[in-house]
């Protein structure tokens, strides 16, 4: 085994080890060229100081999105590890605008009686629901 031989395949290896972890596309070393597996194809594209193609850039995600069903039994409990497993980690960044909605659907089969409609309602309005409303079917 020669020195030098070696010691320019660890520098590739570390490298190419460098790259993948710094952008989280996989990546393959070989003879002085970086090939980006495609994602779709599973296919090579060959990208590197020899060929003038630049490297992609890591993507930047700039939005998120989630919806969860809440047990209506315990919906200050669940509503509470969200905020601290989602939302406080979406809130940190300066400048996030996060915007968390609050969704109520319930069906009554035998229907709501005046007194839960009238409680309902006016609680809705004094906690500044967007929108509510009950229904007839």
């Amino acid at each position: 085994m020669k020195p030098d031989v070696a010691a320019e395949q660890q520098r590739r290896d570390a490298e190419a080890a460098k790259a993948k972890a710094g952008n989280g596309i996989a990546t393959l070393a070989e003879a002085g060229h970086t090939w980006v597996l495609g994602q779709a194809t599973g296919a090579g594209t060959m990208r590197g100081a020899d060929t003038g193609i630049p490297p992609q850039p890591a993507p930047t995600y700039r939005r998120f999105h989630g919806s969860v069903q809440l047990d209506s039994l315990r919906v200050g409990r669940d509503a509470s590890r969200i905020a601290d497993e989602v939302i406080q980690h979406l809130s940190k960044y300066i400048g996030a605008n996060v915007e968390v909605t609050l969704e109520i659907w319930a069906d009554l089969p035998d229907g709501a009686t005046e007194k839960t409609i009238r409680d309902v309602t006016e609680n809705c309005r004094t906690l500044r629901f967007d929108s509510f409303g009950f229904e007839e079917e």
